[in-house]
């Protein structure tokens, strides 16, 4: 039985276990952590030298008992220098390493979601739109870089920093520190259901994000389309609607931060005044000095700073894992088209006899679309797929190149179920030539060794030559401007319909499978053209099996089987002078394409 998995939007786990998972996802992220938590803890304490240095000045040197001491003073401005460039030394330390591992970390990241998004079926894969898809892999990554680039320091730095000054106000003045932090703890309460808040609206705004990249990738590809019917207006509109709703998202994800800011600068602000006015009364009292009070009002700013900060980094904390769970999504969605790999079962290379064994086929929330469909396809046999629109026909390609699993029953290639067979030798015996082959920005040579297995160590080209030549189509490569290095464009956009075609079968070939599996695609090429596919055909699958999905009947007459598929059912299998003989399905389809080409 296979399921069909949706890619979910986000994941639902909570900000410290998505940030557990993702540190586990991407360990390199805190590989020698202890080193850079010390070198952080230096660079905190480095920010204490000023307040501690301009406490002992004014006591010590300033208003020492024998009148100003410039020589103490000196001494003390020297050795503050010099620890204040320990401190911003152990700092340049501290991003070097964090950048470091961050980008080794999120490098994995980016290889593993990317790769688990080609593991996945291309049903799972059809849940989310390309785009979105992308922007999973690139730019919700890239909020999580920024983040622990520069969130991450500051927030690594700034805990510190506020434990370093409530320690040393501590011992300044006990009654400022609490004074202090009484202030200060209301705000906290707030923060947190704040941070709750933010969550959502940046989760929002990611999902906003991928929505629209999908939108904008869909009308880039799909140009040529759009000006043919004239949908100009129409695609704009849905971009602009994208577009709107992600600035909408951004604003209203921006606009809780800002309250936030807000209220961390009001605090601040508050803070500061009520430590000058009790500080003023502790030293009339003689509570403390006026080297204190001055060295308190420095640590109330390195208090003060990472609070006011912590909106900003609050800001990105949130960005990151609402960009976290997404990625996050991506990898926990289920492989429904599931590997054997080593445990697979050994698929010797020859003729390939397959078979389908009670296959039940439905797509994610559909009815079934096949409904128990049983086919013995023997050894070196021509085989041709036919039915109407719609029929199922395109489907049990699919499932015999094990691009999706049946929901129910077995396909069978030489007596073993394919999903007990690694999906590596699966695909050095079955090769699928689609309808459209998909053409990589590149030469035309680049284009034709995309066929050759993994293994191959030969010289690249002149396999490539050979299969041309092989396939009678030397004398249409020797036409090209440049021959084999001739450019074929983004898509294959350099090379008309049938070209592209020829390619597909020019990699079919140096792939060398023992099925072959096609999707005819010669309804709209030119006569010439035509020949050359169908002169390609014949060497191609010369001692071959092969599945032909049959769009037109020519194709079925020449086949030694013929399949007929009708509303998910296999309603007629034989050769086609027996079919046609018999009156059936395929004789009504047959007498209908001749009354037609006539």
């Amino acid at each position: 039985m296979s399921a069909h998995h949706r890619i979910a939007v986000a994941s639902d786990l909570g900000v410290l276990a998505t940030l557990r998972r993702g540190l586990a996802l991407s360990p390199e992220m805190i590989t020698g952590i202890w080193v850079t938590l010390l070198l952080a803890v230096l660079a905190a304490a480095g920010r204490v030298v000023v307040p501690v240095t301009v406490q002992q000045a004014v006591d010590t040197g300033i208003l020492a008992d024998g009148g100003p001491d410039a020589a103490r003073v000196t001494t003390l401005v020297l050795v503050a220098a010099v620890m204040i460039v320990l401190a911003g030394t152990c700092t340049a330390l501290v991003n070097v390493r964090l950048f470091r591992s961050t980008e080794t970390g999120l490098a994995n990241l980016r290889t593993r979601a990317f790769r688990h998004v080609h593991d996945l079926s291309m049903l799972t894969q059809g849940t989310e739109r390309r785009g979105a898809l992308v922007s999973r892999v690139t730019s919700d990554v890239d909020t999580i870089s920024f983040f622990v680039q520069w969130g991450g320091i500051m927030l690594l730095v700034s805990v510190l920093q506020v434990g370093v000054a409530t320690v040393l106000m501590a011992v300044y003045s006990w009654q400022l520190a609490i004074v202090v932090w009484l202030v200060f703890v209301p705000l906290f309460f707030v923060l947190r259901p704040a941070q709750k808040r933010v969550n959502r609206a940046y989760g929002a705004q990611r999902e906003r994000v991928g929505a629209m990249l999908g939108a904008i990738s869909e009308s880039v590809v799909g140009a040529e389309t759009i000006r043919a019917y004239g949908a100009q207006r129409r695609t704009a509109r849905r971009v602009d609607v994208a577009v709107e709703r992600t600035r909408r998202a951004m604003v209203r994800a921006q606009a809780l931060v800002s309250v936030v800011f807000s209220s961390g600068v009001l605090v601040a602000n508050l803070v500061l005044a009520v430590v000058v006015v009790v500080g003023t009364y502790l030293g009339i009292a003689g509570e403390i000095t006026v080297g204190q009070l001055l060295a308190f009002l420095f640590l109330v700013q390195l208090f003060t700073g990472p609070v006011q900060m912590a909106t900003e980094i609050l800001n990105e904390l949130q960005n990151a894992v609402a960009g976290w769970r997404r990625v996050i999504a991506i990898i926990d969605t289920p492989v429904s088209v599931v590997d054997a790999g080593e445990r697979g079962v050994p698929s010797p290379r020859g003729p390939a006899h397959v078979e389908l064994d009670g296959v039940r086929f439905a797509y994610p929330d559909g009815p079934e679309v096949l409904h128990g469909v049983d086919l013995d396809l023997p050894a070196r046999a021509s085989v041709a797929v036919v039915g109407r629109t719609g029929s199922g026909k395109t489907t049990i390609a699919k499932l015999v190149t094990r691009l999706m699993d049946p929901t129910a029953g077995r396909v069978l290639l030489d007596g073993t179920d394919v999903r007990d067979v690694s999906l590596a030798r699966l695909r050095e015996r079955v090769v699928l030539v689609p309808q459209e082959g998909f053409l990589f920005d590149g030469t035309l040579l680049d284009n034709m060794v995309y066929g050759l297995p993994p293994g191959f160590d030969g010289d690249a080209r002149a396999a490539a030559v050979d299969a041309v030549d092989v396939l009678g189509l030397t004398d249409w490569v020797a036409g090209l401007a440049r021959g084999l290095d001739s450019s074929v464009g983004q898509r294959g956009e350099g090379l008309s319909a049938g070209e592209r075609q020829l390619v597909a079968l020019v990699r079919a070939y140096l792939a060398g499978g023992d099925l072959l599996v096609l999707d005819e695609a010669t309804s709209a090429v030119d006569p010439a053209t035509e020949v050359r596919i169908a002169r390609a055909l014949d060497s191609l699958t010369a001692g071959r099996t092969t599945i032909t999905i049959a769009h037109r009947m020519s194709t079925a007459e020449a086949a030694d089987v013929v399949v007929v598929v009708d509303e998910g059912h296999v309603v007629e299998t034989g050769p086609h002078d027996e079919l046609v003989a018999a009156g059936g399905v395929y004789a009504q389809m047959h007498d209908s394409w001749v009354a037609q080409t006539r």
